[in-house]
């Protein structure tokens, strides 16, 4: 069976992953590279881990959670879309089975909000996890006084975690966040439609999806 492992050292996602994080730097959006995609894989895998899924199916979401901004070295735009294309490639070309590709390309081409859906297991945990990382180290811009208000929002945020309680089945993202940078309703004004995603994403996982911005618990 393809492993995680396996799809790393595939030398289309390697370099893949390398330009479409350098051509979304030329645009000046947030990092897309190694640390996000690593951490997405394996946030993807520990939620459905701690909520008592297959290990294979934990696998199949760290893989997708690898390689869900593929679509980036085309464009921005649609990236998922894309993403799920060359997603599809890679892992035919590496002799994976049909039925786990379909799983993969479907979570890939549905973790974005304009048009995602958690249609399976792999997409839900996928969602939950990318849409977790949000963080000041994410920023590239270093002017602060030319920062969007994607910008100001990741660089005020401070910490976050998601955390999966297994015998609640709940999921929760805990930030922190500086206010004297970004008030929360900020936060709301942009990433109010990826909150609802994650909602319907731990519907999907059975489990109860809540969100609490410095101790305090908002949904």
């Amino acid at each position: 069976m393809i492993t995680l492992a396996d799809v790393k050292k595939d030398p289309v996602v390697d370099t893949f992953i390398r330009k479409g994080n350098e051509y979304l730097g030329v645009m000046g959006f947030t990092e897309h590279g190694y640390r996000h995609i690593n951490l997405i894989s394996s946030i993807a895998r520990h939620v459905l881990e701690k909520l008592n899924y297959s290990k294979r199916e934990a696998e199949l979401a760290a893989i997708a959670g690898y390689m869900h901004d593929l679509g980036n070295v085309i464009s921005r735009y649609d990236h998922g879309q894309s993403g799920a294309t060359i997603a599809f490639y890679v892992l035919t070309r590496m002799g994976m089975p049909p039925d786990e590709v379909a799983t993969i390309i479907a979570a890939i081409g549905n973790h974005e909000e304009e048009y995602g859906h958690p249609v399976n297991s792999v997409a839900a945990a996928l969602i939950l996890a990318d849409k977790s990382d949000v963080h000041r180290s994410r920023v590239r811009n270093q002017d602060f006084a030319t920062f969007d208000i994607h910008d100001r929002v990741n660089y005020a945020v401070e910490h976050s975690f998601l955390r999966v309680n297994t015998e609640k089945r709940t999921i929760t993202m805990e930030l922190t966040i500086d206010i004297d940078i970004v008030p929360i309703m900020e936060y709301f004004e942009i990433f109010l439609s990826r909150m609802i995603l994650c909602r319907r994403a731990a519907d999907f996982l059975n489990a109860s999806f809540e969100l609490e911005i410095n101790g305090a618990r908002l949904l």
